[in-house]
């Protein structure tokens, strides 16, 4: 049996750092393996390259023709959430809305709207308040004799500027007429 003072760490699992800067003979001295002159040579390089960089080339975004349409900026991420886990996550006559289904923990944020799915059969009856339903899952609330109210949201504009807000009071720019020749 092996004694304490005779157990040595596994072959390899450790590794010397690498010393740089010491000197011609230590094999990373002056230019400290960074190379001669260019960017990477440079102290603060890597917040220079990003790794799109192309050397002078024009990059590769900037080559490809910029098309379509993207609604990015400003479309609406629904948290999802199916007939299923309603019915096994709450009781007969429960009132469902985003700060108990947070609870439940079944969705991550009450600050993004609800929408409520309709995989699985329901047999209790529910109210239910989300910003959005599908058909089927309003169908199947009523069905089973429960209510799929629909949740008043803002319009991103509203929620975007506050009533009192120097932009919403400002007045529409005045055209002026063209100079005569």
């Amino acid at each position: 049996m092996a004694m304490i003072h005779e157990v040595t760490p596994q072959v390899g699992s450790y590794k010397r750092r690498k010393r740089i800067g010491r000197g011609v003979g230590s094999g990373h001295g002056k230019t400290s393996g960074r190379g001669v002159k260019g960017a990477g040579s440079r102290s603060g390089w890597s917040g220079s390259i990003r790794p799109s960089r192309e050397g002078g080339q024009t990059a590769l975004f900037r080559r490809i023709p910029k098309r379509g349409f993207s609604n990015f900026k400003f479309r609406v991420e629904y948290e999802v959430v199916n007939i299923k886990t309603l019915e096994n996550r709450f009781a007969d006559g429960a009132t469902i809305n985003p700060q108990s289904l947070v609870k439940a923990g079944l969705i991550s944020s009450a600050s993004k709207p609800v929408k409520v799915l309709g995989e699985g059969d329901l047999s209790k009856k529910l109210h239910v308040t989300a910003a959005a339903f599908s058909a089927i899952a309003s169908e199947k609330i009523t069905k089973a004799g429960g209510t799929a109210t629909v949740a008043a949201r803002k319009p991103a504009a509203e929620a975007a500027a506050p009533s009192g807000s120097k932009a919403a009071a400002k007045p529409a720019a005045k055209s002026t007429p063209a100079k005569k020749k």
